[in-house]
């Protein structure tokens, strides 16, 4: 790569050069567009780690192949071991001598000793981005300058998602916003439009206890709103709202307003193990995530009594969820086989978004057909999945990309409906 490691002078001490870990491939594949005029290193560790991920089924196999293949146009434009022009004006350049400055040859140490050799030929401004806190660690430890990926970082979120009290400017109304005007509450459009909602409702027997949850029901059951996001510490009410918000609107005397409900989570352990080991098929896999769910769902819904007499079980041996997913009301969701799907007419449910990444987002959001709605929920300070925090999740992307759509809601309840211990529990510990 002559031109990016022989850079000098005065553009040469301006640019960078950027040395990857493979898990920024797979967070965004399109990384190598993300760089602006500085050059990019690819270790060519990096490309055998993504061929050792590209196959199988689900978001991290999908990732590594369109990250090869953009790899693959753009080695088809030069010889990218000497450096290919990128889209910025900078340069691409695999490495493809393994030096390893480190005792153990793991990956991320062929990694941090490609950044140390770039270094020892005078390549100015080296720096290694990487989505792994211990690789960035152990790059300053070896004075290797190293940052997290940047590009789709947001901290938009904690500015929006309150509930406006007094009068405001209609200028400065994002999406869809709730206001607490004296006794009343509103609605508040871009459009400078202002409509009064119930603080009284319920919901499949579920009332608000507090305005936070008021202004929750309205935004889940209006069907201007199609895209709703819900975020708040444990126990403020998000998933069971959500829930009652789509149970109401599936049992609505005039008869439903969609077609079925679709609920999911993310398989994302707190204890590391992933549904490969758990026995079953793919349904039973997934049951242990959706417990959460379908304890909800047994507080929502009471089975007819009938149903249960006639198939000769107790009421603990048939289970709410199960007599509305065996009629069809609901779907359980597979987050790892949503691509490709197309979902019209459906009330969609996704819960602990805060454990996706933004391209898992971006895929289920596309999914959408005429007169479907989804919701997410989360919680920004319980993210359990590896690299993401609550700057880079897929929920905390949403929101700074919707926020200006006029059929978005975002609102952040801040205060916990489970008791008094749950909220101490949640600052607390």
């Amino acid at each position: 790569m002559e031109k990016p490691c022989s850079t000098k002078g005065e553009e040469g001490a301006k640019k960078k050069t950027f040395v990857l870990d493979t898990n920024v491939l797979i967070h965004d594949f399109n990384a190598l567009e993300s760089f602006e005029e500085n050059h990019v290193v690819l270790p060519i560790r990096v490309i055998e780690e993504l061929d050792s991920l590209k196959s199988g089924a689900g978001e991290v196999p999908y990732s590594a192949r369109r990250a090869l293949r953009n790899i693959g146009i753009y080695s088809a434009r030069g010889d990218v071991s000497r450096g290919v022009p990128l889209p910025g004006g900078g340069f691409l350049r695999v490495e493809v001598n393994e030096e390893n400055y480190f005792r153990e040859h793991k990956s991320d140490n062929l990694i941090i000793s490609c950044a140390m050799a770039l270094k020892e030929k005078q390549v100015p401004n080296v720096v290694i981005v990487s989505k792994d806190t211990s690789v960035r660690i152990k790059a300053g430890a070896v004075n290797v300058p190293a940052q997290d990926y940047r590009r789709d970082k947001t901290s938009l979120f904690q500015k929006y998602g309150s509930i406006l009290k007094g009068e405001v400017d209609g200028n400065t109304i994002r999406s869809v916003r709730y206001q607490f005007l004296g006794n009343d509450m509103y609605r508040l459009w871009s459009t400078g439009l202002r409509c009064a909602i119930r603080a009284n409702r319920d919901l499949n027997g579920i009332s608000p206890k507090n305005t936070g949850q008021v202004c929750a029901m309205d935004a889940l059951t209006c069907p201007e709103i199609s895209v709703v996001a819900l975020t708040g510490k444990a126990g403020s009410g998000k998933t069971l709202l959500a829930l009652a918000a789509a149970l109401h609107q599936m049992t609505k005397k005039g008869g439903p307003l969609y077609d079925r409900v679709m609920v999911a989570r993310p398989p994302v352990p707190m204890n590391g193990y992933d549904l490969g080991f758990l026995p079953g098929d793919l349904l039973e896999k997934i049951d242990p995530w959706m417990q959460p769910i379908y304890d909800n769902l047994d507080v929502l819904y009471k089975t007819p009594k009938d149903v249960y007499e006639n198939k000769k079980l107790g009421k603990r041996e048939y289970k709410s969820y199960q007599y509305l997913l065996d009629k069809g009301f609901w779907e359980i969701g597979n987050l790892t086989y949503i691509r490709g799907r197309s979902l019209p007419g459906r009330y969609i449910i996704i819960d602990e978004a805060q454990n996706l990444r933004p391209l898992d987002v971006k895929t289920l959001v596309t999914r959408l057909g005429e007169g479907s709605k989804i919701v997410f929920t989360g919680d920004m300070g319980q993210i359990d999945t590896p690299y993401l925090d609550a700057e880079s999740n897929g929920l905390a992307y949403l929101i700074a990309r919707l926020i200006n759509e006029e059929d978005f809601c975002y609102l952040n309840l801040e205060k916990s409906a489970r008791s008094d211990l749950a909220d101490r529990m949640a600052v607390l510990l």
